[in-house]
């Protein structure tokens, strides 16, 4: 007995011994060294890890800047300075990234929509959402708790006076965390040159849900009329074509509830024939 111990003991020791060597010359034969710029790369990078580069992080992108799959420039995070940094020590050009920002499919602030029930619960649009859609009036509709603005590390979301999120344009990095956080999907990522936009999601048609949202898009037309092609009523809602030259704001000029706009790096700019918003109070919420 005591010998089939010794031998089996043997026998373990022995495969450990050579798994233990194959391992070893693996090692050897397999270790590719770092290019050692990497390191020095990433700590001239912001340590955001923010994925608006294209990359899942800050190393990812080092790697990709040394390896000249990627140029500086695609850092949105980092100053003009510092990417110039970066593109000296490597040897490269700059380049140029295009800017994208965060865009919010809703204008339905406080004073312009109705609740049709009150939430009482834990301030998140994520909770909110989780009973009865949240109690607002358009089902579509922001909640208005401020999810996005929690979860934006640069500062570039706030809440207006109406409980509606703000996205700050120079601040904004399209790191995507507003996407991920609203329950609405209300935000996507888009350039910064697509300055025509609609600012609902409603699939409601007609006159009726402006009893609901004074803003929201009615599906009456007129863009697409006014601007054939580059944008066209669907399921009920305005939608741009931005492979078309959408460099216009013909189609927010009639309107008449100011739902398609022109947006501004300073703010949204309405067409003539939009309903001016002047109430400063939330409205009443509806009759139960």
């Amino acid at each position: 007995m005591t010998g089939s111990v010794l031998v089996a003991g043997a026998a373990l020791g022995g495969l450990a011994f050579g798994l233990t060597t194959l391992l070893v010359l693996a090692n050897r034969l397999l270790h590719v060294e770092e290019d050692p710029r990497i390191e020095l790369v990433e700590d001239m990078l912001p340590h955001a890890n923010c994925g608006a580069c294209g990359f899942p992080g800050c190393r990812p992108f080092a790697e990709a800047l040394v390896r000249g799959d990627a140029q500086p420039g695609g850092c949105t995070v980092s100053s003009e300075a510092e990417r110039g940094h970066v593109a000296t020590f490597l040897g490269v050009e700059v380049g140029a990234a295009e800017k994208r920002v965060a865009r919010l499919a809703c204008a339905g602030g406080s004073n312009v929509a109705r609740r049709h029930a009150h939430y009482d619960g834990p301030v998140s649009c994520r909770a909110a959402a989780q009973v009865s859609g949240g109690g607002k009036g358009c089902f579509w509709g922001c909640l208005g708790h401020g999810d996005c603005a929690d979860v934006c590390d640069f500062d570039a979301i706030h809440m207006d006076a109406h409980a509606l999120p703000v996205v700050s344009e120079p601040a904004c990095t399209a790191c995507g965390d507003c996407v991920e956080v609203c329950p609405k999907d209300l935000f996507s990522l888009h350039p910064a040159d697509h300055r025509l936009w609609v600012a609902c999601r409603s699939l409601e048609e007609g006159d009726g849900l402006l009893e609901d949202c004074e803003v929201g898009c009615t599906a009456c037309g007129r863009c697409a009329q006014d601007a054939p092609g580059l944008v066209a009523i669907r399921d009920g809602l305005a939608v741009v074509d931005y492979g078309r030259n959408h460099a216009t704001d013909l189609p927010i000029q009639r309107c008449p509830t100011g739902a398609i706009l022109w947006l501004e790096p300073e703010g949204p700019r309405k067409g003539g024939a939009a309903a001016k918003v002047i109430r400063k109070e939330a409205l009443r919420d509806a009759p139960t």
